[in-house]
């Protein structure tokens, strides 16, 4: 195994999502600014944090608070490698409501939650496609509200009600222009939520679905309507504000079970096979 770190930078938020991989030493003892919250995705990890050695193996998760020291090398032969958010303390302060001034603390340093674990996984993938904004935003709220019961902070309650109204202006917006996503946080002053946690709510309780799902929805089938109309793959794509052509066919073929060049070419060489297309 090689050593390798890669590095995305969220400019919205100010938050890091680091993939890295290591034979042996990783680095020095150190400390940062942030809130780091990773999963160890193979072998074993091996670092001195709060005191004492502590070793992280596959699917473990990792929560150090901001200015604890710690190092990192590898705790047996072949390598570990990890996923790490790096969450600057205004923005955990913000997302988890606290007051100017206050932070939670966390209780241990490993903990055994698949969850969080995955919740970690999917915002890193995430950060790694800009252009999906609502996505991005979606995948780190799940982080904060699986990261809220190590914090000492559990979700508040949210009034049982729906509000239509603001889940019909959320949708309308997303209808009007699906190939620009707004981000959560637009749509929701868009909509005259209170913030984007109170649309994600009535959102879901209005149309049983995410903001985002929605929006690939709807753009899934304005991307089936030009593939019929005769319109090659990419530039369907680029239409309908997938980040390129990939992106379209996996989401395509996710949702239809074709790919999107198979079913331009059953519309176009047979005409009445896309007339009403299932």
């Amino acid at each position: 195994m090689s050593d390798r770190i890669s590095l995305r930078h969220d400019a919205a938020t100010g938050i890091e999502a680091i993939e890295a991989r290591f034979a042996a030493h990783a680095y020095d003892l150190h400390r940062h600014d942030e809130w780091l919250v990773g999963v160890t995705e193979h072998g074993v990890q091996d670092f001195h944090c709060r005191g004492r050695r502590q070793r992280s193996t596959f699917g473990r998760v990792i929560l150090i608070e901001p200015e604890e020291a710690h190092d990192g090398q590898a705790g047996a032969a072949g390598g570990f490698a990890y996923r790490m958010l790096y969450l600057p303390r205004p923005w955990l302060r913000a997302a988890l409501g606290e007051p100017a001034g206050s932070e939670p603390g966390l209780a241990a340093t490993l903990q055994d939650d698949p969850l969080l674990g995955g919740a970690i996984r999917a915002a890193c993938i995430a950060l790694s496609r800009p252009g999906e904004r609502l996505l991005r935003d979606a995948a780190l709220d799940s982080v904060v509200r699986r990261l809220r019961p190590h914090l000492g902070r559990p979700e508040r309650a949210a009034p049982a009600r729906r509000d239509d109204r603001l889940a019909r202006r959320a949708r309308d917006r997303l209808r009007d222009d699906p190939a620009v996503d707004p981000g959560a946080d637009a749509l929701a002053r868009e909509a005259g939520a209170a913030d984007r946690f109170q649309l994600a709510r009535a959102f879901r309780a209005a149309f049983g679905t995410s903001p985002h799902a929605y929006l690939i929805q709807i753009r899934l089938l304005r991307a089936r309507r030009l593939l019929a109309a005769g319109m090659p793959p990419a530039l369907a794509a680029a239409e309908c504000g997938f980040a390129d052509q990939s992106h379209l066919g996996r989401r395509f073929r996710r949702a239809y079970g074709l790919t999107p060049a198979a079913y331009r070419t059953l519309c176009t060489d047979v005409p009445d096979a896309c007339r009403r297309p299932g």
